[in-house]
């Protein structure tokens, strides 16, 4: 019945860079039943920095970039010979698992069971600083989004705020929010860009009994940046060399 398995043969280009964006299923949800705090919560971001972390940890990837409930992992060697079925299936199941076992630990209790889906980006790599500019670009809209929607709800309830932000623009949103104390500019960087989870070198010394001496290397950690700068072309060079 193997030949029934049309799908199993499908595998992302061997010359491509491959990106994984993970989005959590049905979040909105799950955050309204956890009680998290809108329109951000930190107890709830480091719940998803945890799990890119293990993302980090078992798959040695170049950089995972995540806001909201979406992670996006950039993949320095491409696993399972590139087969799309396994990245989405593997991805998306040990994301859900972390999470659900990192909330379980923070004493959440999730009603129904968490779930990632995933879907496979090739992209040559000239291209994958836009790539990410472009979801940095996606996580400023939803911060400014977030915070005019719930400040204005607090104020009229969730179906008149929804309708006064109906078709506002961004200079219109800064000025909602600045009538209401809210410098959107002020806000936390994690919130407006995003967190980073990278490796970045930095020294270590020890000592060389055989010489008597201090000395020192250089080694290669993971960096969970919460300052994350804005995506330039120089920030993937350093990354991607």
């Amino acid at each position: 019945m193997r030949e029934h398995e049309v799908y199993s043969r499908l595998r992302a280009p061997p010359s491509s860079r491959i990106i994984l964006r993970l989005d959590g299923r049905g979040f909105h949800r799950l955050t309204e039943s956890l009680d998290f705090e809108r329109p951000y919560d930190e107890a709830f971001r480091d719940l998803m920095v945890g799990t890119c972390q293990d993302i980090m940890d078992e798959f040695s990837p170049t950089l995972i970039y995540t806001f909201s409930d979406e992670i996006n992992v950039l993949l320095d060697s491409v696993p399972f010979a590139g087969r799309v079925e396994k990245l989405d299936s593997v991805f998306a199941g040990f994301a859900s698992s972390s999470f659900t076992m990192s909330a379980l630990e923070a004493g959440f209790s999730p009603v129904k069971p968490v779930s990632f889906d995933c879907r496979v980006i090739p992209i040559s790599s000239d291209l994958v600083p836009e790539y990410f500019r472009s979801r940095q670009d996606e996580s400023w809209r939803n911060c400014l989004n977030s915070y005019a929607y719930w400040t204005l709800r607090r104020e009229v309830g969730a179906r008149s705020a929804a309708r006064k932000l109906h078709g506002l623009k961004h200079d219109s949103l800064h000025e909602l929010l600045f009538e209401r104390g809210v410098n959107i500019s002020r806000v936390p960087a994690w919130q407006r860009r995003g967190v980073g989870i990278y490796r970045v070198p930095h020294t270590v010394t020890g000592y060389n009994p055989l010489r008597d001496e201090e000395v020192s290397a250089v080694r290669m950690r993971v960096k969970v940046d919460l300052e994350l700068p804005l995506f330039t072309e120089e920030f993937f060079e350093g990354l991607m060399k």
